[in-house]
């Protein structure tokens, strides 16, 4: 058994085993990220059996230390020129306001795709303002599509406190509006895509729409490292890549905690609308095509893959792709550091939109 120990990829060969120790991990990335200080195992930042204040707690702080890092990033981002922005107030289902951002090409002959872009954060960080997905609609709309960044309410951080069902109410009150719109925004179809609990909330909103009876309004999806099992405290066997990549900048205690803000009561842990995993064939049935795209070295590679097998297995038209080499989000986050695997990952949502 040691010798094939020694075969066994990541922590699952070696326990302490980091992703600037792991020979399948990008160089480039593990430079940045040592740069950073966001590689060495230490210390988990939360305990998963952290109470709800602490885990509120910790949701301020990392949106505080992302603070300055953002404020960086975004004296150094300007708009394509090609591409026009505009903002947009909806309403939402729970007498509340949407802030959505409007990205559209600057030339355009007649009606083009829409994606509504759910960003990521485990359904509980960050906003649709972060400069990473500024830049990153930005870029899909320089593809020649019109892009809708959802400013969904966050279950913490400074766009919470709100447990789901709020944040996936909010993403759906989006896709419905665009719907609605389709004239004004000149637009012919309509995808939904994000990654990680952007991700979460992209797979979520299908199948909302599916048991409510809209998803004929949803022409496709595609989905970026899901964050969609809820199991990080206690991860199931059969989802090794929660041990294989674990701390490989994501770790499962950090996972876990977020779990707990997302969903204070432990109330949905097998509800596949706040944890899309656990959908079962009747859920997934009649739903529009899909691409599951995961992070080779990402703690949450294999519930990506494993739900993109559910969806195969219901008859749902799916496409399942793993970027090699890269951490969680590993494709979308470094456009500079790894401009070809940046765009590649460009082209594929390209390619999905144009084969709808």
């Amino acid at each position: 058994m040691s010798e094939i120990s020694d075969y066994l990829p990541g922590r699952l060969g070696r326990n302490d085993t980091t992703l600037d120790t792991d020979e399948r991990a990008d160089p480039r990335i593990v430079q940045v990220l040592l740069a950073a200080g966001g590689l060495a195992q230490r210390p988990d930042e939360i305990d998963p059996k952290a109470s709800y204040e602490d885990c509120l707690a910790y949701c301020a702080a990392f949106e505080d230390a992302a603070a300055e890092g953002n404020a960086l990033l975004s004296t150094n981002l300007a708009a394509p020129e090609s591409v026009e922005t505009s903002k947009e107030i909806i309403g939402g289902v729970d007498a509340n306001e949407i802030q959505l951002y409007i990205h559209r090409p600057g030339k355009r002959a007649g009606r083009v795709p829409c994606i509504v872009h759910i960003h990521g954060g485990g359904m509980v960080l960050m906003g649709a303002t972060d400069p990473m997905f500024v830049r990153w609609r930005g870029a899909l709309a320089e593809l020649g599509v019109v892009v809708i960044g959802v400013e969904f309410r966050n279950g913490g951080g400074r766009l919470g406190n709100h447990p789901f069902p709020a944040g996936l109410n909010d993403c759906a009150s989006a896709v419905q509006w665009a719907d609605s719109n389709r004239d004004a925004l000149g637009i012919s179809s309509i995808v939904i895509s994000g990654e990680s609990g952007g991700g979460n909330l992209s797979l979520a909103t299908a199948l909302k729409a599916n048991k409510e009876g809209w998803i004929d309004q949803i022409a496709g999806v595609y989905a970026c490292c899901p964050y969609i099992s809820g199991q990080y405290e206690n991860p199931p066997k059969t989802l090794l890549s929660l041990r294989e990549n674990d701390g490989y900048v994501l770790s499962c205690n950090q996972m876990a905690a977020l779990v707990k803000v997302y969903d204070p009561a432990n109330e949905h842990g097998t509800n596949p609308l706040a944890w899309p995993y656990h959908a079962q064939r009747d859920d997934l049935e009649g739903l529009p095509p899909h691409v599951i795209s995961v992070n080779e070295l990402d703690p949450l590679r294999d519930e990506g893959l494993a739900y993109y097998r559910k969806l195969l297995s219901a008859g749902v038209l799916a496409v399942g792709r793993t970027v090699h080499g890269t951490p969680h989000a590993g494709d979308l986050s470094y456009p500079d550091i790894t401009p070809e695997i940046y765009r590649d990952s460009l082209a594929s949502i390209n390619g999905f939109i144009s084969a709808l």
